[in-house]
């Protein structure tokens, strides 16, 4: 008789457990739901980046492999969101050419954005001998003799979404703004690097999430 009840508890306990669980998931099912129904109200638009100058410091290829390089760039980006921030978690900066990487990453320090706030950053890129494949360097040094060179500024991250008290999980976010920065004017003779000008730039970025 007594362990008739014993097996009666058991399977008293295991129909609880079972409720439990049911109801645990019914519950996530419908805050996952809410959340997506929010999400697809407030209809999240991507930042908006655009390069807006570029101030030359150094640029000079020493050897047909090897660049050094020192520029500050201002980036503004805006968040379009009425009612959703953002978190920029993570934000390295550096510049390539034909899709080479030719400068050091430049950390940007995470930041929260408001709705429908812009934030102004201007870091340094620079590179010491970077060593560059040998059809770029003889490329960027013809490109310099020219008076002119067109970059890619890069910027990769990971960011989170804000809606009310709910955050979200992190995001990829890059961001891809061409830069084609005169160097001088050959024709007057002054080719080549001229250092502390700034170049004003005003190019938009393509950014995808």
């Amino acid at each position: 008789m007594s362990v008739k009840q014993c097996g009666h508890h058991g399977d008293k306990k295991r129909k609880i457990l079972k409720r439990i669980l049911i109801g645990l998931g019914i519950l996530a099912i419908i805050v996952l739901l809410i959340f997506f129904i929010t999400w697809a109200i407030l209809q999240p638009k991507k930042p908006r980046f655009v390069l807006q100058d570029a101030t030359i410091y150094g640029f000079n290829v020493s050897a047909p492999i090897l660049l050094s390089s020192n520029f500050q760039v201002t980036v503004a980006a805006r968040n379009p969101n009425s009612k959703i921030g953002i978190y920029y978690d993570k934000l390295d900066v550096y510049a390539t050419y034909h899709s080479q990487q030719i400068t050091y990453f430049t950390v940007i320090q995470p930041v929260y954005q408001g709705h429908k706030d812009t934030n102004i950053w201007s870091p340094f890129v620079y590179g010491t001998n970077v060593p560059v494949a040998p059809y770029n360097g003889a490329a960027l040094s013809q490109d310099q003799s020219n008076g002119a060179i067109g970059l890619v500024i890069k910027m990769n991250g990971r960011v989170r979404w804000k809606v009310g008290s709910f955050i979200s999980g992190r995001y990829h976010l890059h961001v891809t703004c061409p830069a084609y920065i005169p160097f001088g004017n050959k024709n007057s003779g002054i080719a080549g690097v001229v250092t502390g000008v700034k170049y004003q730039l005003s190019q938009k970025c393509s950014v995808s999430v």
